[in-house]
């Protein structure tokens, strides 16, 4: 029982972020039909730039979670800047080009943000600095740690805020009118692009914070970080219906859940022939099992289907 529920709380930790990163995706799909490849990159960047400064800071004699968090606040305007030039330079002018034009640039600026990154910071994966203490909690018999315990009330705050920032305030209303009708809402005096530009910019903050989350826990980052963790997320927003924000917690948790339980238990019921090695496997299995049972997800339907 106790190994259950210790695979329960990592699958938790683990899915709280996937959630995070999947909102980014979600909200962008949900307002403009747009499945951006290159939000992972931005997660990337935001745990690289996290790194950079809390590295130069850690030896100043500031408070742990104050160097912390001043590397969060630097990644977090990074990170703004790189998504809203990437819509700004290389998205807008696509927006009413066929759906395969965004895609493949999507696909290019991945490729383009992770060699940058590689001729900043190197190839070899970087130890992330390991500056605040981690204690052990016993819970029933299993573990968890103040880090899994910050990761998942951080990510419960932010996906809270972000639900209430949709269906509470008028950048909110202005995004759902976006969302069902971008002709009908321009002529309501809505500013399309700006509403566009926020919904990037939005995204990419949430990328900024989970880059550092997955950089404190895992203690490592490197440039090729995001390419497989945006594709889970991208997975988790397809499991729960992408364009849809509550979709895209569920998901996200979700997939946690199942990796995690899966690289607990696989080894067992396989005899050792199926390893938690592949882990990164049961994500593409449920998406496509997702995808040949229920296309639309969980919760499948746009954000802008419950103004």
């Amino acid at each position: 029982m106790d190994i259950f529920l210790q695979q329960i709380i990592n699958g938790l930790t683990l899915g709280c972020v996937y959630a995070v990163v999947a909102l980014g995706y979600t909200m962008v799909y949900g307002i403009i039909q747009l499945i951006n490849f290159a939000h992972g990159e931005v997660v990337m960047i935001g745990a690289m730039v996290a790194f950079s400064v809390i590295g130069a800071l850690m030896k100043s004699g500031m408070p742990p979670l104050l160097v912390v968090a001043i590397g969060t606040a630097v990644a977090v305007p990074a990170c703004v800047a790189v998504a809203w030039l990437m819509e700004r330079v290389a998205y807008r002018p696509l927006r009413t080009a066929p759906r395969l034009a965004p895609l493949i640039t999507a696909i290019g600026i991945s490729i383009i943000l992770q060699h940058l990154a590689m001729m900043i910071w190197g190839r070899s994966p970087i130890s992330f600095p390991q500056i605040i203490k981690t204690h052990n909690f016993n819970v029933g018999g299993a573990l968890i740690t103040n880090i899994q315990i910050a990761i998942i009330l951080i990510s419960f705050i932010l996906m809270a805020g972000l639900i209430w920032l949709v269906y509470r305030t008028k950048l909110g209303v202005a995004m759902r009118a976006t969302s069902q009708r971008q002709d009908i809402a321009g002529l309501m005096g809505i500013d399309i692009n700006r509403v566009i530009s926020a919904t990037f910019v939005i995204g990419a903050a949430l990328a900024a914070v989970a880059g550092v989350m997955i950089g404190t826990y895992y203690g490592q980052t490197q440039y090729t970080m995001g390419e497989l963790l945006g594709l889970k997320a991208f997975c988790a927003a397809v499991l729960g219906g992408i364009g849809n924000l509550g979709g895209a917690v569920l998901g996200g948790i979700l997939m946690g859940l199942v990796e995690a339980l899966g690289t607990g238990y696989i080894g067992d019921l396989t005899n050792n022939w199926f390893g938690s090695n592949y882990r990164d496997v049961f994500a593409f299995v449920v998406l496509i099992l997702v995808l040949v049972f229920r296309p639309s997800g969980l919760l499948g339907e746009r954000v802008g289907d419950r103004a």
